[in-house]
């Protein structure tokens, strides 16, 4: 099938330039392009409803015979209105077409059809306007909907499909070997491209899916897989020595079992063998990632090279300077700054005594990795947050060094399957273990009506000398009616409920020195209420803050609800989240459910994927993958069979390069080099 994609779009009858320019705008350029745009969705046609038993307001297939020629109006303004009555042995409709010049022509009077479309009426007589229709015994009665664009219906679209499908050979070369597909229950390749645009049945059109989406996600498993093989070679960083044990004596805490499972996992990579370690490490909020990735950028410092700290955002890389600084205190380890907000002499003083190496351990955000700063020897990057950063980022900062190793964290809890595949190019390690000294915190959705409610217990707990949170989804006035600003918010609660109580406020667009302040304000309890957009969902610890509110709970995922909860909890005292919400959207109303049921990350995770699909895990797009056509990493069960049909392939074959495979290796090819990268060379 790869030579489709060598045939221009505009060789089908009826596509000229101008409607081939129209197909482009969906990203179909070559006939392969157009067998790969795979429906959106169906309209089911094979069970039709009697006119008798129509509902106002459903979308049914009826079938029906045409009782008069269709009779075309016009309405004021010039539009055309066509009209005509059909019916079956229960009742009659009435079929409205507008702008159709050649619906009279298309359906005929005393034939049956099968007319779909949404009904509108009742009893003085049923409407549909615009049904789709074809003959009785002619074609599918599963029909495909494809995306769509102005000017390129989902008609056009599926009638050029099948102009397409002739252009398919006798016999077309199947990615999967046939040992593959018996062993995993899989149709042939020209049987799922028919299937998925016009399936026979339900069960051919199930088929068809399990085929396509497998096989997607296998290509996908395949190409993450061989980066992590051939996208770097040796490492230039020759680590033989652990410092674990002498870092361990620099803690003011012992560390849990898990965190210290995890530090042996990547000092074993760093020791062992001559590839870089490439380890993702994975831990709920408040489980001591940081200190993991202290610990092993120490034993690598100890080894004689430098360590890179990438952060998200300027608040989090200051208060990880701050953390280290104090943790290395009277070490030889020289512990730096440098982030994009800092004056040029400060930053280029910074860049001089880490290219002479000077600077042993540096902590920063984007400024690390522009083409001014240089290192000596660098050995590891650290990137806290790993769903913030891409993979293009994350090559940057490795670009530094010679092949130094790779440390990414993240605080988003991912569920193992799909880690699997997003990260299939790192090893994974997970710190499931929170400290003992980490506590619950009581969770609770409320609506607006019990919002003073709220404010008396936040008060009541900063009598006693807490501190806490209330966190809006945006940042000034006038950005969207009916949704809480910050500004106008902190505005109100000094005035109101809270004018005897010290109120800061902390959004995205305060320059970093402002919010500095405040935060700092806040860590030293200058301050006992922040009233904060969700700057804060990575990295502010206040251990004496209790309490978190949410205002618009709905506007968040459950992942980014459980980073904002995890603020608090973090001391000694009991802590609290209220989520306030009107919204009764059932949606929501189960998000909610689960997080006041639950402090589990992992299964929260497992809910926002069911929920939401992985988009709340990445943001847009920022996980680097290439573009899905058909899979949905939703899909645990079609995840799950990939990953064992990429054991079974990698087991029997080796590696891609055998000859039965040359097909499935141009899939990945194909997939990957559409995404920028080359993960076979």
């Amino acid at each position: 099938m790869a030579s489709l994609y060598k045939i221009s779009i505009d060789k089908l009858n009826g596509i000229g330039k101008k409607r081939a320019e129209l197909f482009n705008k969906l990203g179909i350029y070559s006939i392969g392009d157009l067998l790969s745009f795979y429906p959106k969705g169906y309209e089911d046609w094979s069970s039709t409803v009697k006119i008798e038993s129509l509902q106002d307001g459903m979308n049914v297939c009826i079938k029906a015979v045409l009782g008069a020629q269709i009779k075309d109006g016009v309405l004021p303004g010039g539009r055309i209105i066509s009209k005509g009555m059909v019916y079956d042995d229960t009742g009659t409709l009435q079929l409205v077409f507008f702008n159709n010049r050649y619906i009279s022509a298309m359906i005929h009077a005393g034939e049956e059809y099968y007319f779909y479309g949404r009904v509108t009426g009742g009893i003085g007589g049923w409407q549909m306007i615009s049904p789709t229709f074809s003959p009785v015994g002619e074609g599918s009665k599963i029909h495909p909907i494809y995306k769509q664009t102005a000017g390129l219906n989902s008609k056009i679209i599926a009638n050029a499909v099948k102009q397409a499908l002739s252009y398919l050979p006798e016999k077309v070369n199947d990615p999967l070997p046939e040992s593959v597909r018996s062993t995993f229950a899989l149709c042939d390749l020209k049987y799922a491209i028919h299937n998925i645009h016009f399936p026979n049945n339900s069960e051919s059109l199930a088929s068809a899916r399990k085929r396509l989406v497998t096989e997607e996600l296998l290509v996908l498993n395949l190409g993450m897989r061989s980066l992590k093989e051939h996208s770097r070679g040796e490492s230039g960083v020759d680590i033989t020595k652990s410092y674990f044990d002498e870092f361990k004596e620099l803690l003011p805490f012992t560390m849990t079992n898990a965190q210290s499972r995890v530090v042996g996992e990547c000092i074993s990579d760093l020791t062992k063998g001559t590839k870089p370690m490439n380890r993702l490490v994975q831990g709920d909020v408040g489980s001591g990632k940081t200190a993991v990735a202290a610990a092993v950028c120490h034993t690598v410092i100890r080894n004689g090279f430098q360590a890179a700290f990438m952060a998200p955002t300027d608040i989090l890389a200051r208060q990880h300077y701050k953390t280290f600084t104090e943790l290395f205190k009277g070490t030889d380890i020289k512990t730096a700054l440098l982030t994009g907000s800092m004056k040029e002499s400060e930053k280029k003083a910074v860049r001089a005594e880490l290219e002479n190496g000077d600077i042993s351990f540096v902590v920063g955000t984007h400024a690390l990795i522009t083409e001014k700063t240089n290192f000596y020897n660098l050995g590891i990057a650290v990137t806290d947050e790993q769903h913030r950063f891409g993979v293009s980022q994350r090559a940057k900062l490795l670009s530094k060094g010679s092949n130094p190793h790779l440390l990414v964290m993240s605080a988003t809890p991912i569920p193992r399957t799909l880690g699997l595949v997003i990260f299939g190019d790192l090893d994974i390690s997970i710190i499931d273990e929170l400290p003992p000294s980490r506590k619950p915190v009581k969770t609770y959705a409320i609506s607006t009506l019990k919002r003073k409610n709220c404010y008396g217990f936040i008060k009541n707990e900063i009598a006693q000398g807490r501190q806490a949170y209330i966190v809006c989804p945006l940042v000034e006035e006038g950005e969207l009616e009916n949704v809480a600003s910050a500004e106008e918010y902190a505005a109100e609660l000094m005035l109101n409920d809270f004018s005897d109580i010290s109120v800061g406020i902390v959004h995205g667009h305060m320059k970093p020195a402002e919010k500095d302040e405040v935060m700092k304000k806040f860590a030293d309890n200058e301050i006992s209420l922040l009233v904060a957009t969700t700057v804060i969902e990575v990295g502010v610890d206040v251990p004496n803050a209790t309490v978190m509110t949410i205002e618009n709970a709905e506007r968040f995922g459950l992942s980014q609800l459980h980073q904002l909860r995890g603020r608090v909890g973090r001391g000694k005292y009991d802590s609290y989240c209220f989520l306030i919400s009107n919204n009764r959207n059932p949606e929501t109303m189960q998000r909610l459910k689960v997080m006041c049921s639950t402090n589990d990350g992992f299964k929260i995770a497992d809910e926002d994927l069911k929920l939401r699909g992985p988009g709340d895990f990445f943001g847009e797009r920022q996980h680097g993958l290439p573009q899905m056509a058909i899979a949905d990493f939703a899909d645990t069960k079609s995840l799950e069979l990939s990953q064992k049909m990429a054991d079974f392939i990698i087991f029997n074959y080796k590696n891609l390069y055998h000859d039965d495979l040359r097909l499935l290796r141009a899939e990945v090819d194909r997939l990957f080099s559409s995404n920028g990268h080359n993960c076979l060379n």
